[in-house]
């Protein structure tokens, strides 16, 4: 999948996962992915035991909309220290959670964004910036059966001036087109394309039509 990503266009891989991604098989699935694609790869942990000093980079993640405390700085406190001498690029991320949420919203125990709510994708959007996140991230949860809605992108894109990531749900180039129009800066795909040995062909057209909408944007 990672060689099949690359070739699509694809900027980097994300390596984790909500359950059982951790110890051993991080480590593992980061070599493979290194292994075999020259992309950066860029951990996505679930807890504290999801880190390998193999990748390139790691998502620093605070579920902000999260009713436990844990999720927020509680998991980082565990691991802080270990990230620390990783050597390992960490990447802060301000992680808002949106109806339906799936499983990351069930065991990160959110208090889901409701998808006709933009003001509040705004506000915790402002939140991570306010906070120095490097990153903020609207997630509608792995296998969610629609994307974020454009209205909350917007709003958050409007508020905000660091880079906003959307992901969940985002199985069609239709849906990554209304999710980049919106103002998405990178757009992830998990589900879609690790259910569908074909999926890189529609990763490429979505790449294309984002760098074509970037580029005349710049112009």
């Amino acid at each position: 999948m990672a060689r099949q990503a690359e070739r699509a266009g694809t900027d980097g891989i994300m390596i984790g996962g909500s359950t059982a991604a951790e110890g051993g098989v991080v480590e593992e699935t980061c070599q493979a992915v290194k292994e075999n694609c020259s992309i950066p790869a860029i951990l996505f942990p679930g807890g504290p035991k999801g880190v390998t000093c193999k990748a390139d980079a790691i998502f620093y993640i605070s579920l902000l909309n999260s009713r436990d405390p844990y999720y927020i700085t509680g998991a980082h406190a565990q691991s802080a220290r270990v990230l620390k001498n990783l050597g390992v690029e960490i990447i802060s991320v301000g992680y808002v959670v949106v109806e339906p949420g799936q499983t990351v919203g069930r065991l990160g125990r959110a208090r889901l964004i409701p998808r006709d709510r933009p003001d509040l994708a705004s506000a915790y959007a402002i939140v991570a910036e306010f906070f120095g996140m490097k990153c903020v991230y609207l997630e509608a949860g792995s296998g969610a059966e629609r994307p974020v809605p454009p209205r909350l992108i917007e709003a958050a894109r409007s508020s905000v001036k660091i880079p906003l990531i959307v992901g969940g749900g985002v199985r069609t180039v239709e849906d990554a087109k209304a999710v980049a129009d919106a103002g998405a800066d990178i757009i992830v795909q998990g589900s879609a394309v690790e259910e569908d040995s074909g999926a890189n062909k529609r990763v490429a057209a979505v790449i294309e039509y984002l760098r074509s909408t970037r580029s005349q944007a710049a112009k």
